[in-house]
């Protein structure tokens, strides 16, 4: 079975991603040169038991060995020219602003998608010619745009679909003298199918690629050959949709954005340390779901469901044979804090057996929109819309002064971590400079 390229659609896309994005942007803002420079950075250490490395520079990488958010402090070589830098947020959010707003002078914003913090898929179809003779002449000139203006080395994948941009971008961009690389359904041949690694591909990591192994398959062009209803027999709809990867098989269109069927509004945190103490855990959760009922009421929503997921520590699940555990009830919908906390502290006592833990998430299902007070009888009426207008107080006042603005005591006691993690970014230092 082979597809017919005639009946898929034809787009030019880029996946641009930004060259070791946060080391770039350190080294920049010491007037260093990315690509030469030997630095890292490195999260907090109470953050992330011990310190791990966020990012490397490529001289780093290469010389050290050193591996992005699998690397630890212990990993670091004694080498008095290796600059080691905490992470500063905010400054890498308003350099990727800065680039998308590059990207915006090439493209149409529907057209663009920020995938993540260092990379951004452009859909060009309509406007590459404007640019350039090819879309490769086009991407240089992209590249040399950011270089001029931001100082950033970019890396850049061409395809005829997102998906061939991105195996482009992966797999053979970082080995083109100019970072580009580029896929399109006449290449496949000569590039998907020569991939020997399945790991190197997207959306296929090591548990995947061992089931496929089992199956006698090791190489893209194995799984293009393969037998599609065999695979979907053997893994569900993901057989029928790596077996469409293998042919370069991608019908996204930027322009049309996904809507999430089933919305969710939680949060989560990896704890700075083992907790054990049962005081000091509900605290957390009870942190936790102060903040998801907040953004609850701040998104005009109410949860008819709410989830609570505890991780153990690493030797707590080498002891107990679990990870952890995860739990959801049904409830009636609210977005005040007791009655999620209260929830979330039952289904803790419910489940919890003194195990050591590490990680701690709560998130909110079956959301409806919040058009009103949702009294009950058990308590006095004046008294529920008195809670309410309190919590709607506290919300605004931490929205005007930010959430340090006004904090419950609990959050100052020994175990609670939400003053600390109010200063940070996607969870890490948010930072102002350099020390």
């Amino acid at each position: 079975m082979a597809y017919d390229y005639s009946h898929e659609p034809h787009r030019t896309v880029f996946l641009i991603d930004n060259k070791s994005f946060y080391a770039s942007v350190e080294s920049i803002e010491r007037g260093l040169n990315p690509l030469r420079t030997l630095l890292v950075v490195m999260s907090e250490q109470e953050n992330t038991n011990g310190g791990l490395i966020l990012a490397t520079s490529p001289m780093a990488k290469k010389i050290y060995g050193l591996k992005s958010n699998v690397s630890r402090q212990r990993d670091l070589p004694v080498d008095k020219h290796l600059i080691v830098v905490p992470p500063r947020m905010n400054l890498y959010i308003k350099k990727n602003l800065a680039i998308n707003d590059i990207f915006r002078e090439f493209v149409a914003n529907e057209d663009l998608w920020p995938y993540s913090i260092d990379e951004s898929i452009l859909d060009l179809t309509h406007t590459w010619r404007l640019f350039g003779k090819t879309p490769r002449a086009v991407a240089q000139l992209i590249q040399h745009t950011i270089r001029h203006r931001l100082g950033l080395y970019t890396t850049v994948g061409i395809g005829d679909n997102p998906l061939q941009a991105k195996i482009a971008l992966d797999v053979y961009a970082k080995h083109d003298p100019n970072l580009i690389g580029q896929i399109s359904y006449q290449t496949v041949p000569d590039t998907i199918w020569q991939i020997t690694n399945m790991t190197d591909v997207w959306s296929i990591g090591q548990r995947t690629a061992a089931h496929l192994a089992r199956m006698g398959i090791t190489t893209m062009k194995q799984l293009a050959h393969a037998n599609p209803y065999a695979l979907k027999q053997e893994l569900g709809i993901i057989g029928t949709q790596l077996f469409a990867l293998a042919w370069g098989i991608d019908r996204t269109k930027i322009s049309e954005r996904v809507i999430t069927r089933e919305p969710s509004i939680g949060n989560s945190q990896v704890l700075p340390r083992d907790y054990s103490n049962q005081v000091e855990i509900e605290i957390v959760i009870k942190e936790i779901g102060e903040q998801v009922a907040a953004r609850l009421r701040h998104h005009h929503k109410r949860a008819g469901e709410i989830s609570l997921g505890i991780g153990f520590s690493y030797a707590e699940s080498e002891k107990d044979g679990r990870g952890g555990f995860h739990q959801t009830k049904r409830i009636l919908p609210t977005n005040r804090d007791g009655d999620l906390v209260a929830t979330l502290q039952l289904i803790f006592r419910q489940n919890w057996h003194g195990e050591v833990i590490r990680n701690v998430a709560v998130y909110t299902g079956r959301l409806a929109p919040d058009t009103g007070e949702q009294l009950n009888f058990f308590e006095p009426v004046d008294q529920q819309i008195k809670a309410t207008n309190l919590e709607r107080t506290l919300d605004t006042i931490r929205d005007r002064f930010g959430f340090k603005g006004l904090i419950y005591a609990k959050s100052a006691m020994h175990g609670g971590t939400a003053i600390q993690r109010a200063s940070l970014v996607g969870g890490h230092n948010g930072g102002n400079s350099y020390d």
